[in-house]
């Protein structure tokens, strides 16, 4: 459970003050609370802050950020506490504060205008708008008086020439529309994919060094590497497989990952993996969760499994409410400093550990490599085990041996710092992201607990964020950390689709049916409340959301893949498992016409490039019937085959890929492919012959 340190963020922002708090104090967003004692006249999106912003005859200020935002907390301290920029605000314009996590929707329309605007975003998010929501002017951080004087020149231009001012707004408005939409009846590439061509464009782009992308800041983007494993198990580019090993390694040993506590950081803002950004989110350590789990079915490294134990460990400390949902995020800054809580005195760590301090100082480079700034060490690894054994002249075991008792001593007196702040609310999707990350573990080690905390957060989800109808919530707070807060807002496109994914994988993890069926009455949903007729897509908020200045389609991966390619992948897979060929016609014709931007960007469209090896490149359906599968199942789950999907019964079962394939008693295995199957046999060895050919 998460550690009571955690919660003094909480109790921070719960307390009185003597100053008169804004609206934000009702709020049950940790971000919007942060601001609760600005000057700053807040208040949260509604339709009667705009409709007070027009009968005021007032600009509004959009302010989009998140908790965890540590340049979201510079501006708010250097400008939002600032009385006389406050006054300012208040004076002229409607002040709006969102939180990005809550409302991902707001956040895409408006990063869209500020990018057409500037060509470049980022948090915090401030776009100036007229009454009627259109945006006029945006950007990211700006500093004090530059933030002050931006005010003033938007609000002198509307005011002296608000036709102009109205023009501009529409132009830009028109452009947030088309930005990421579909056009149906696009042209579409038809031809056979040439997947050596787009790794080959993609691989110039390669850190071939430190790993991962050429650029700094560096991003993990896990599912793109996803897609790298794919590419090399079917196409054996020998290539391939070292780059990600190599960025693997460097990921697992870099500064962006606590060497202390476990746990990924959001990302590395030098080329070495080196410095993070401290912030900690939930969506990051489920995903490398996955990732982590199946590159060890890919080769059985160490390493990786004790990356996956170890960002279990930190979840379950860090990250899990009482009744099992799992927290969105922790903070970049601590006592106002970034990273405060996670970084070294060299001293401190000479007196913690005396005569073991050599060993630890060595092994995690507090030394010139690990030099961050002030003093200050970032625990980073650039060496084996064995290469640092060696040189102590001890094991390997007897190294790990000591080095895990130094950690645990470490963490437990970082323990009494001051932490970081948590956002306490639990969102759908990326819980989704954890409970699949834990299935995917689970195949990997055949932990039961994974699966236990896995079932248990699907609990929570059933609990707390599923409403009438079966309709899902976007997020809510667990009930026993603060009663007063109700579940809040309909679920986003992204929230069905990665909900949908993990059942599908908790499926394949352990077998039990509902879980496929729950995957195929969410798809229903999907499709009768987000689908897009004309074009196969989906937008991303339902039918029955609120109407704001645009409809969004999201295409385009990020951090988390695209809503749009997981519900893709998903509908081809669902296909297979119920017989279902609309499904699997939707997701080809999605695929097409995504078709261009997966071959000429690939690493911005890997979750949609999966599918398209999937369609494209032989996959099997392989159907389990029969008494003493679990040998077979074990043997399944621990090689790395992601051109498979997999359905087992121990007795007659309504699945299309099961129904009539079971004879009491009878261990039988199936291989199908493009809906033919093949005779049964019973053995591992046949099996893998099978899916060989």
């Amino acid at each position: 459970m998460a550690g009571n340190y955690c919660r003094l963020f909480l109790l921070k922002t719960m307390t009185t003050s003597d100053k008169v708090p804004n609206d934000l104090i009702h709020s049950g967003s940790p971000y919007l609370r942060q601001h609760a004692y600005n000057p700053v006249n807040w208040v949260e999106w509604s339709a009667k802050a705009f409709e007070e912003a027009k009968v005021a005859d007032k600009l509004v200020i959009v302010s989009i950020g998140y908790s965890a935002c540590h340049w979201c907390h510079v501006m708010e301290h250097e400008s939002f506490e600032d009385e006389e920029v406050a006054a300012v605000m208040n004076k002229f314009f409607v002040c709006i504060k969102v939180d990005r996590e809550e409302r991902p929707d707001i956040d895409q329309i408006y990063m869209d205008a500020v990018q057409l605007m500037t060509g470049r975003g980022g948090w915090p998010l401030n776009c100036i708008t007229l009454p009627d929501q259109r945006p006029i002017y945006g950007g990211t951080y700006f500093p004090k008086e530059q933030w002050r004087q931006v005010l003033l020149q938007v609000y002198n231009f509307y005011k002296s020439d608000p036709v102009k001012c109205a023009e501009y707004a529409e132009e830009l408005t028109q452009g947030v529309k088309r930005v990421e939409l579909i056009k149906p009846n696009q042209k579409t590439e038809t031809s056979t994919p040439d997947f050596a061509d787009m790794y080959l464009r993609w691989s110039k782009q390669f850190d071939n060094e430190e790993g991962g992308p050429n650029r700094a800041p560096k991003f993990a983007l896990p599912d793109s590497y996803q897609f790298l494993l794919q590419y090399y198990f079917q196409f054996k580019d020998v290539s391939c497989k070292e780059h990600v090993d190599l960025t693997l390694k460097k990921l697992a040993y870099g500064g962006i990952y606590d060497q202390i506590g476990g746990g990924f950081t959001r990302y590395s803002t030098d080329m070495l993996w080196k410095v993070p950004h401290f912030e900690k989110m939930l969506y990051d350590n489920g995903q490398m969760l996955s990732l982590y789990s199946n590159a060890y079915r890919a080769e059985n490294n160490i390493l990786y499994k004790e990356i996956c134990f170890q960002i279990i460990e930190f979840v379950e400390r860090e990250l899990t409410s009482l009744s099992g949902g799992f927290y969105a995020a922790l903070d970049a800054d601590s006592e106002g400093e970034e990273g405060k809580f996670y970084v070294w005195k060299k001293e401190e760590l000479e007196e913690l550990f005396k005569e073991d301090a050599p060993l630890f100082l060595d092994y995690f480079n507090i030394n010139e490599k690990g030099y961050w700034e002030h003093g200050n060490f970032i625990p980073l690894r650039n060496e084996d085990d064995e290469v640092v054994a060696e040189r102590h002249k001890i094991s390997v075991d007897e190294l790990r041996q000591r080095i895990n008792v130094m950690r645990l001593t470490a963490m437990n007196v970082r323990s009494k710092r001051v932490a970081p702040g948590l956002d306490n609310k639990v969102i759908l999707g990326w819980n989704a992201l954890m409970v699949k990350g834990l299935a995917d573990a689970y195949c990997a080690f055949k932990e039961i607990r994974f699966i236990e905390l896995a079932e248990r957060n699907l609990e929570f989800i059933k609990q707390h964020l599923t409403g009438a109808e079966g309709l899902l919530h976007h997020n809510c707070k667990d009930p026993k950390d603060l009663p007063q807060m109700k579940d809040k807002g309909y679920a986003f496109l992204d929230d069905y689709a990665l909900m949908i994914d993990a059942y599908i994988h908790l499926y394949q993890a352990v077998f039990k049916e509902e879980y496929l069926l729950k995957a195929l009455e969410l798809t229903k949903l999907v499709i009768e409340n987000f689908a897009d007729d004309e074009t196969g897509f989906f937008w991303y908020t339902p039918n029955f959301g609120e109407q704001l200045i645009a409809r969004k389609m999201e295409v385009q991966d990020n951090v988390i893949p695209s809503a749009n390619g997981i519900m893709a992948k998903n509908l081809f897979r669902l296909s297979r498992y119920f017989g279902l060929p609309e499904y699997e016609l939707r997701s080809k014709n999605m695929v097409q016409e995504m078709r261009k931007e997966i071959h000429s960007a690939t690493p911005w469209y890997s979750g949609w490039a999966q599918v398209l090896l999937n369609i494209s490149e032989p996959f099997y359906e392989v159907a389990i019937t029969g008494d003493d599968s679990n040998d077979i199942i074990d043997q399944l789950h621990k090689t790395y085959r992601p051109n498979i999907l997999v359905a087992v019964a121990i007795s007659n079962s309504e699945i299309p890929l099961l129904k009539d394939r079971f004879s009491e008693g009878k261990l039988q295995l199936f291989v199908c492919r493009n809906n033919t199957c093949s005779l049964p046999v019973n053995t591992f060895n046949d099996l893998t012959q099978l899916l060989n050919q």
